[in-house]
């Protein structure tokens, strides 16, 4: 028999009433009187607006009157610093009557006339014949500007400026003039020409003296190397040497003291690293640029 449905019974088919289950008992933390006296504790300090203690009022202290009214200060007696007008002449008052004057103003008039200078009248211009009368003093058609005595004088801050300008053009002037003088050629002494061609000679022979003192079986790729690298620098110093004797003008720049000139032929090319101990051939970058100008040169 399933167990999920009652068993079978006669009695389930008589109609019964329907009775509601009884709730379950109402959830109540066991946090529930701690939080009610927190909350009892914070709200007894709040139940008044202001401080919890306030002095009464005394009865015999109470509102009066005006009594909140700005006072006024005390009254003083106006006292007036100028002096009153004369006072308007009342209806009684009658004007002084009969004083007549001596002067003949007619005469007066005409000598004033006769003796004064006549009045210069106002310049003016129109634009056409029956246009409107303008002053001409305002047109600017009036040269009153070339009467002046500084007329045409140059402004002080113009000759200033100006004086700026050309003190600035002369440094500068002067500063590419120096720059050109040190980038200018010298020519190369003979007692400077010797030496340097002493120099490759004798590094020649120190290249040349390792290379003889090599192993006569060169059977290793360390021996091969070296073998190559003493005989390109032997071929490099024997260029370097001839060079140096077919030219015997030659000419160095200032600016990169590195660089030679032949006068005849205009041919740049670098030797001065060349007097160097032979060190220097060691460092292949700078054995590769000296060997490439020497060779682009022989071309």
């Amino acid at each position: 028999m399933d167990p999920t449905y009652a068993p079978e019974s006669i009695y389930n088919l008589i109609p019964s009433d329907w009775k509601e289950p009884p709730q379950p008992p109402r959830y109540k933390s066991i946090f529930r009187t701690a939080v009610k006296e927190d909350m009892q504790k914070c709200k007894a300090a709040m139940k008044t607006m202001g401080p919890p203690k306030v002095e009464v009022p005394s009865p015999k202290e109470f509102l009066k009157k005006h009594s909140k009214e700005k006072t006024l200060p005390p009254k003083k007696k106006f006292e007036r610093d100028k002096s009153k007008k004369p006072p308007v002449p009342s209806r009684t008052d009658h004007p002084v009557m009969g004083v007549q004057s001596e002067k003949n103003f007619i005469s007066t008039n005409a000598a004033d006339a006769i003796m004064g200078v006549a009045k210069k009248p106002k310049p003016i211009y129109v634009d056409k014949r029956t246009g409107d009368r303008h002053d001409l003093e305002t047109s600017g058609l009036v040269p009153k500007y070339i009467n002046k005595k500084d007329y045409g004088v140059t402004p002080e801050y113009i000759c200033k400026r100006n004086e700026e300008v050309r003190n600035t053009q002369e440094e500068y002037d002067n500063y590419i003039r120096e720059k050109l003088r040190k980038a200018a050629m010298k020519k190369l002494s003979d007692e400077e020409r010797e030496g340097v061609l002493q120099g490759l000679k004798k590094n020649w022979e120190e290249v040349h003296k390792e290379f003889q003192s090599l192993s006569v079986f060169i059977d290793s790729l360390p021996k091969k190397i070296r073998k190559q690298r003493l005989e390109e620098e032997m071929r490099q110093l024997e260029h370097d040497i001839s060079v140096l004797e077919k030219h015997k003008i030659i000419y160095i720049a200032n600016n990169s003291g590195k660089g030679f000139l032949s006068e005849k032929n205009k041919i740049e090319f670098f030797l001065l690293e060349l007097r160097k101990p032979r060190s220097l051939y060691q460092d292949k970058k700078k054995e590769g640029m000296v060997a490439q100008h020497l060779t682009s040169l022989s071309q």
